[in-house]
C-alpha cells in the first residue's frame, strides 16, 4: 500500500458521484476553510479551486467517474490524486456516514499522510483499456448463451451437439432442431446475438490491435513473442500494466496482478490468507490463461510441471506457473527483451 505524503498548504477532498460533488477544503494546520456541495461540472468545481491552484492537492475516492475530475485537474495544473477504494477504511467505517463526513475525512487523509493511492491510468489510453475491458464482459455473455444452447438441448433429450456456435454453418443447424415453436424462438435468440456478438467483437478487436500498435508497439511484440500470449491476452497485458515502470519492483507487479497470496498472522498464529481480491482481475485472469496455452503442445513445459508436481498439487503448480510467468512477462518489458524460454525453463 503507499500513501500520498508531499505536503502541501491545502488540501481538498472531494466526495464524487455522477451529478454532484461535496467540496472540503483545509488549510495545513487542519481548519477548514471550505465545505461546500456543487453539481457535478468543471465551471463550479474551478470557481471553487482557483484561488488555491499551486498550493493545494485534490483527491477523490476511486469510482466510475474520477476520469473527468482527473482530466480537469491536468488541464489546470493541479495535483490529483486517487484514492484506492478498499483501503479507505476511514470513510466507510464511521458510525455515522455521509457526504459532508466523507469528504471531510479524505481531505484529513491526504493531510495527514494516510491517503492510499491508486494509480491516475493515462486518458491516451483509458478509453482502449474501457473498450477491452467491455469486450471481455460481451464475450462472457456470449459464452452463457451458448451453454443456455447446449443446456436447452439436454433439457429436452435431444442428442448431445459438440457444434462451434461462433461458425456460422453451426448456427444454422440448430435452427431447426425442436419441434416446439416457443423452445425454437428462445434458441434462435441465442444464436441470433452470438451472430451479432461474433460480427461486432471480430471488428473491435482488429480496431483495438491497430491502435495498441501506436500507443505501444514495441510491447505490444515484445508480449506476443511468449509461447500461449495470443492476440487478446497481449492486448489485455498491454493495456492494463500501461507504464511497467510504475512497479518498482516484480514483486509489486506480481502483487498486483494477484498472483500472490498474503498470510494473516498475529501473534505468531496464521489464520489463512487475506487480500486475495486486491489487485487487477483481468491480470489474474490472463496469466492462468497463459499458463494454460503455454503447456499446450509443449513438453518442455509439460516436463516443468511435472517437475513442479513433486512438491505441490497440478492446482498450486499451475498457480506457480503462471506466477513465474508474470514475473517473465514484468521483466521482459522492464528490460525490453523477447522470451528467452531457455533461461525461462532453468530459472
Amino acid at each position: 500500500m503507499r500513501f500520498y505524503t508531499t505536503q502541501h498548504p491545502y488540501y481538498c477532498g472531494i466526495d464524487l458521484h455522477a451529478r454532484s460533488l461535496y467540496v472540503c477544503i483545509l488549510d495545513e494546520t487542519g481548519e477548514t476553510i471550505l465545505h461546500r456541495e456543487i453539481k457535478a461540472r468543471p465551471e463550479p468545481l474551478l470557481d471553487l479551486l482557483t484561488p488555491y491552484i499551486g498550493n493545494i492537492a485534490v483527491g477523490v475516492e476511486c469510482m466510475h467517474c474520477w476520469y473527468w475530475v482527473s482530466d480537469f485537474c491536468a488541464q489546470h495544473g493541479i495535483d490529483f490524486i486517487l484514492g484506492h477504494a478498499l483501503y479507505m477504511k476511514a470513510i466507510h467505517g464511521g458510525k455515522a456516514k455521509n457526504d459532508r463526513i466523507d469528504s471531510y475525512k479524505i481531505a484529513h487523509l491526504i493531510r495527514g499522510g494516510n491517503f492510499p493511492l491508486a494509480y491516475v491510468y493515462p486518458p491516451e489510453m483509458r478509453a482502449a483499456r474501457d473498450l477491452l475491458r467491455r469486450r471481455t464482459r460481451i464475450v462472457r455473455h456470449g459464452a452463457d448463451l451458448k451453454a443456455h444452447v447446449k443446456n436447452t438441448t439436454s433439457q429436452y433429450n435431444l442428442p448431445p451437439n459438440n457444434l462451434d456456435l461462433q461458425y456460422p454453418c453451426a448456427r444454422e443447424a440448430m435452427r431447426n432442431c425442436f419441434d416446439d415453436v416457443f423452445v425454437q424462438r428462445n434458441i434462435d435468440l441465442d444464436l441470433n446475438i452470438i451472430a451479432f456478438y461474433r460480427h461486432e467483437l471480430s471488428s473491435i478487436e482488429c480496431f483495438i490491435e491497430k491502435h495498441a500498435k501506436h500507443h505501444n508497439g514495441r510491447d505490444y511484440h515484445i508480449l506476443t513473442s511468449f509461447p500461449g500470449i495470443g492476440r487478446i491476452l497481449a492486448l489485455t497485458i498491454l493495456y492494463e500494466v500501461g507504464d511497467i515502470g510504475r512497479f518498482s519492483t516484480v514483486q509489486d507487479f506480481a502483487s498486483y496482478s494477484r498472483l500472490i497470496k498474503c498470510k494473516a498472522e498475529s501473534a505468531g498464529k496464521s489464520y489463512g490468507t487475506q487480500g486475495n481480491k486486491i489487485g487487477n482481475a483481468h491480470l489474474k485472469w490472463a496469466f492462468g490463461e497463459i499458463a494454460v496455452l503455454y503447456l499446450r503442445g509443449n513438453d518442455k513445459a509439460k516436463n516443468y510441471l511435472l517437475k513442479l508436481q513433486k512438491r505441490m498439487s497440478k492446482a498450486k503448480a499451475l498457480s506457480a506457473l503462471a506466477h513465474k510467468i508474470g514475473r517473465c512477462v514484468y521483466y521482459m518489458l522492464k528490460n525490453q527483451k523477447v522470451f528467452d524460454e531457455k533461461r525461462f525453463l532453468t530459472g
